[in-house]
């Protein structure tokens, strides 16, 4: 019997991502050649993902299944990066000033100054940054434990939700470009924000690793509600310590002039959004597969 591979919705997500990336690049990418690594590389990347489903059959053992099953979480940090290339993809300016002059016609002021002149302290810098530099290792600790927990159906229903709001975020980086305020302000902040441990901490990880550009929405809030939706309904210790976390994470990226309280709202609206298409058709989408890890001898079917 020919072998055929066998996709996930998440394996479809990723390579949804990729084809409408490269489409976006032949037809807003001018001049073309600025974009020939990229389009290049997305293919590579979605002919890998295919040979990938077509090769690591669950058969092979546990390690193939980690590869199989896990292989997005490599492509994601990848992906956030490839971003910086995308962000005049389409428009050719930040719109910072816009939504700038929204919130302040909204709330009166610019929230990040007002909090810059008013509510600035070390131990709430501190609070809010290791909320903030959680972030890094929620998704992980999620994926890695539905995984070793052998929950493979809800690890690739976390999965295909992850994937989507991180692809509809770097979507919309291209298709709304914003700075955000640490830039945007850069020149009226009156205090630096700083703290012994986190801050410090945080502001590695930006400096080496954050996208400028990469605002709207803020992704880091809208899987961090994928993150604790998941913990809640099957690692539920996790979950409950991952609320008052993900209040302060949020609460931080604006505190911390990472992003505008717009961000955070899109963010959030997002993974609703895709948390409840998710639940509804997921299950729909997902087509049965022998997942345990068998010897080949074995013929029995296994559903998590």
């Amino acid at each position: 019997m020919t072998r055929r591979p066998h996709l996930y919705p998440f394996d479809y997500a990723v390579l949804v991502y990729l084809f409408l990336m490269i489409t976006l690049m032949l037809i807003f990418g001018r001049p073309l050649r600025h974009y020939t690594e990229e389009i290049f590389t997305n293919v590579i990347i979605a002919a890998s993902v295919i040979g990938l489903t077509y090769f690591l059959r669950p058969d092979l053992g546990k390690v193939a299944l980690f590869f199989r099953l896990l292989y997005p979480g490599i492509l994601f940090t990848f992906f956030y990066r490839q971003t910086q290339s995308f962000i005049f993809l389409i428009f050719k300016r930040f719109f910072d000033p816009d939504l700038t002059a929204f919130e302040q016609s909204l709330f009166g002021i610019d929230p990040t100054l007002w909090l810059d002149r008013n509510f600035l302290h070390v131990w709430l810098t501190e609070l809010l940054s290791f909320a903030y530099f959680s972030y890094y290792f929620m998704m992980p600790f999620l994926l890695l434990t539905l995984f070793f927990m052998k929950r493979y159906n809800p690890l690739k229903e976390a999965l295909f939700a992850i994937c989507v709001t991180f692809f509809i975020s770097y979507l919309l980086f291209a298709l709304y470009p914003l700075e955000g305020p640490r830039y945007h302000f850069a020149g009226q902040y009156i205090n630096n924000i700083s703290g012994p441990i986190f801050r410090p901490l945080v502001d590695l990880a930006i400096n080496k690793g954050a996208v400028h550009g990469g605002c709207m929405p803020s992704s880091h809030v809208a899987v961090a509600l994928i993150v604790l939706f998941y913990s809640l309904k099957h690692v539920s210790v996790a979950g409950y310590i991952l609320i008052p976390i993900n209040i302060f994470l949020a609460a931080g990226t604006v505190y911390g002039r990472f992003h505008y309280v717009s961000d955070v709202v899109v963010g959030a609206v997002i993974a609703i959004v895709v948390l409840y298409l998710t639940r509804r058709w997921h299950h729909r989408l997902c087509k049965s597969l022998p997942l345990k890890p068998t010897l080949k001898k074995e013929t029995a079917p296994y559903v998590s």
